[in-house]
């Protein structure tokens, strides 16, 4: 079990404020993880007002981009020493399978380190060319405080693609992780001391949702970078907006993969092994809805249900297991109830359904059983709202135009893809789907490139020279 008795305020560890903890237990046995303290309104307040002086006053700002850059590469080194750590504690705080959580921490060195490749060649600032006697001076100038806001779903990932960009940008930072995954927030603190960011630049707070709130609104903060479902995302954009904050939201998504008459289709069930079921299914990119022609809708559904059946349900910590426990009762609860509201709908169940895995071993754990539905309409609940776990249905269609019409008739806009024998053709399918990011064939996308969602998968971007931009506001200086 680990224990932290301190939260990390502007850079120093100090005591809370309050007596509040947060115990992270296991989804898998119920096994204390470790207990932290809970930040309360009165830790907020420090931490916001740590990080306006550091800002106001402060060296950060002020450094040369190159000098923030070296900090940062410091830190990158220094956390990715520690992956493998890392992947095993968030592994058995959120129930994620090993081999996820490893391939997802390993991947992070490079993601942090494409931002300072992007810093170091970034317009920070230039000259116009002059007009008479006078010239003009754009510069990018740091938003300011920024609330970084992460779930427990993929923390590390959430939390550096926040505060990364937002420290090379000159920005200070208060992290605000998720109580089911406070445990690796607290050592994501104790690798951002070590790296040696000065006094006042960045917080770590873990604390529920009422605190997020609190720090939200706090009116000094200057931007927030928000990941997580949409209902919060619009009480966020609904706070910003009364305050005139700057807003970063990447929110939840429903995902529809289209298979085209041609596809390969063992291709696509393998490739959906990852982009449906990966992370649990609790993931906001995940393809939930798969889109088959009626011409293979057979052939499409089987090749799927033996994929589904042959994934290995079980402790996350093994690494032949390839989907784990839902994070918490809440979660194994709301996954039962849209299966059940699949049957109820009228939905054909291929496999899965209702209730835990009959597996010994799993008694204690907030297990769900892999479910597929087949024949199922896109108005049905189970085809329109975001579930966040390991439930799939397969949607027919008789025309190219018809799927994409049902890709696109959703509320929300965040991913997908299509799978046919022809890949240019496929990017000429991907620029009809209203989505933030796209895949044909399940080809990854570049983290250089931008990500985030259309519609109610919320709006402004992360990754590559746009998510540094989020960052700073243009300033332009008549000479």
């Amino acid at each position: 079990m680990i224990t932290f008795d301190k939260l990390l305020v502007g850079g120093v560890w100090t005591a809370p404020a309050a007596s509040g903890a947060v115990q992270v237990r296991s989804p898998h046995d119920q096994s204390l993880v470790g207990v932290v303290p809970e930040a309360s309104f009165a830790d907020v307040d420090r931490a916001v007002a740590a990080a306006r002086a550091a800002f106001d006053h402060g060296p950060w700002p002020r450094l040369a981009p190159q000098e923030r850059q070296r900090v940062v590469a410091r830190f990158n080194e220094l956390h990715s020493a520690r992956a493998d750590e890392l992947a095993a504690l968030i592994t058995s705080e959120n129930g994620s399978a090993i081999w996820f959580t490893s391939r997802l921490q390993r991947s992070l060195k490079d993601q942090s380190n494409d931002f300072v490749d992007i810093a170091a060649g970034f317009d920070w600032e230039a000259e116009l060319p002059a007009r008479g006697a006078h010239r003009t001076v754009v510069r990018r100038a740091p938003v300011g405080v920024v609330a970084a806001v992460i779930p427990w779903n993929a923390p590390h990932q959430s939390a550096l693609v926040k505060i990364i960009p937002a420290l090379l940008a000159g920005c200070t930072v208060i992290l605000k992780p998720s109580p089911e995954t406070a445990v690796d927030g607290l050592r994501l603190a104790e690798i951002l001391v070590e790296a040696g960011f000065p006094e006042g630049v960045i917080s770590v707070l873990p604390a529920d949702r009422r605190v997020s709130e609190y720090l939200i609104a706090h009116p000094g903060v200057d931007k927030v970078s928000f990941t997580g479902s949409t209902t919060a995302g619009r009480r966020i954009a609904a706070v910003a907006g009364e305050q005139f904050k700057r807003v970063s939201l990447e929110l939840g998504g429903k995902s529809a993969s289209i298979v085209l008459p041609d596809a390969d289709v063992p291709q696509v069930a393998a490739g959906l092994k990852g982009l449906s079921l990966g992370n649990n299914g609790e993931a906001c990119i995940a393809h939930t809805r798969i889109l088959a022609p009626r011409s293979r809708y057979d052939e499409v559904v089987d090749a799927i249900a033996a994929m589904m059946q042959s994934v290995t349900v079980g402790d996350p910590s093994d690494p032949a297991t390839w989907i784990g426990p839902m994070v918490k009762k809440a979660q194994q609860q709301r996954v039962h109830s849209y299966i059940e509201a699949g049957i109820a709908e009228g939905a054909r169940l291929v496999s899965g359904g209702p209730g835990a895995p009959d597996a010994p071993g799993l008694e204690k754990g907030f297990y769900v059983r892999p479910t597929l539905f087949a024949d199922v309409t896109n108005s049905m609940k189970i085809a329109q709202e975001e579930i966040f776990g390991p439930v799939l249905a397969v949607i027919p269609f008789d025309t190219e135009d018809e799927a994409v019409a049902i890709a696109n008739d959703s509320p929300y806009g965040l991913s997908g893809g299509v799978w046919t024998a022809d890949p240019e053709y496929g990017l000429e399918v991907a620029r009809r789907i209203r989505t933030g990011t796209f895949t044909v064939n399940g080809a990854p996308r570049d983290m250089r490139a931008p990500f985030g969602g259309f519609k109610a998968s919320g709006f402004g971007r992360e990754y590559g020279p746009a998510g540094l931009s989020a960052y700073t506001e243009y300033q332009s200086i008549g000479v």
